[in-house]
């Protein structure tokens, strides 16, 4: 029995749940989340919460209740406070600017990279070398921050290159010299 399907989701005051079959769709001051959600689970909303039913004890019923149940109860965080990744650019010369919805980056190469932002997510760069990516939508934050890190992964030696706020980056040895 899924220990997480079964908990229902409180709906916070400010945010409205609009269920139209297995399309979902979450709004709140933050933003507004729209997902199409597993057709094998019932989703219903009852007395301010959403509850994700399963109509039998299959094993793909059982797993789709708990990644539903999760994939709504982050819909609703979204959409009520909202998700933020910070992003770190260690290295001499290595900065980011903001131009429009475009992320200018020079990351040590030949060239500067420009990466355009989402219209669903916010871009605040301080010191050219931290960037705050905020949105309400959690799937979509990820993979632009994911995007934005393998531009430049940091390398072991020196810690070059873009990494995440609170990631660590296990350093290695040098070269010894010869004596």
């Amino acid at each position: 029995m899924s220990r997480i399907g079964k908990q229902p989701i409180e709906i916070p005051d400010d945010v409205d749940v609009d269920i139209d079959g297995a399309h979902v769709t979450i709004s709140g001051p933050v933003g507004e989340v729209s997902r199409d959600v597993s057709d094998v689970v019932e989703v219903r909303t009852e007395n301010g919460e959403i509850l994700v039913e399963r109509p039998d004890d299959t094993r793909e019923a059982r797993s789709h209740q708990g990644l539903v149940r999760s994939l709504l109860s982050n819909m609703v965080q979204g959409a009520s406070e909202g998700f933020t990744k910070r992003l770190e650019i260690n290295g001499v010369g290595y900065r980011a600017e903001q131009y429009g919805k475009y992320i200018r980056f020079e990351l040590g190469f030949s060239h500067p990279i420009l990466f355009e932002i989402h219209d669903q997510i916010e871009v605040e760069i301080e010191d050219q070398t931290e960037v705050e990516l905020t949105s309400a939508d959690n799937e979509l934050l990820g993979q632009t921050a994911a995007k934005i890190r393998n531009l430049r992964p940091p390398e072991p030696y020196k810690g070059k290159g873009v990494k995440y706020a609170d990631e660590k980056i296990r350093r290695k040895v040098g070269k010894a010299g010869v004596s």
